[in-house]
């Protein structure tokens, strides 16, 4: 059994940062790409950013040179540094990733819980 575990978020005000990280567990033998989503009251869930094993990076225009992902391989976590955060950055953030967890069948794809962001102006 694989869990995505988010910690990080909380009320913020505008032009602060925040800094979440997602932690998987389980047994898992590898994975590819992880990434962080959020969905605004009414919106439909968007990609923020997105890291590949190897780090090769991608971002929603919104966040680019706001937000930067990075992860731990060694820890299996992914992290999003958010700065300079604005009020329309509100949303539950969600944390993706490939994992595979047997070398019988090719990667799944996980989600973890969310965790709530607020920005005040």
């Amino acid at each position: 059994q694989v869990q995505l575990v988010e910690s990080g978020g909380g009320l913020v005000q505008a032009v602060g940062s925040l800094r979440l990280s997602c932690a998987a567990s389980g047994r898992i033998i590898s994975i590819t790409a992880m990434g962080w989503y959020r969905q605004a009251p009414g919106k439909q869930r968007e990609l923020v950013a997105g890291i590949t094993s190897v780090g090769s990076t991608n971002y929603v225009d919104s966040v680019k040179d706001r937000f930067t992902i990075s992860r731990d391989n060694a820890k299996n976590t992914v992290y999003l540094q958010m700065n300079s955060l604005k009020p329309e950055d509100t949303a539950v953030y969600y944390c993706n990733a490939d994992i595979r967890t047997t070398t019988l069948f090719p990667s799944r794809n996980y989600w973890g819980q969310g965790t709530q962001v607020t920005v005040s102006s």
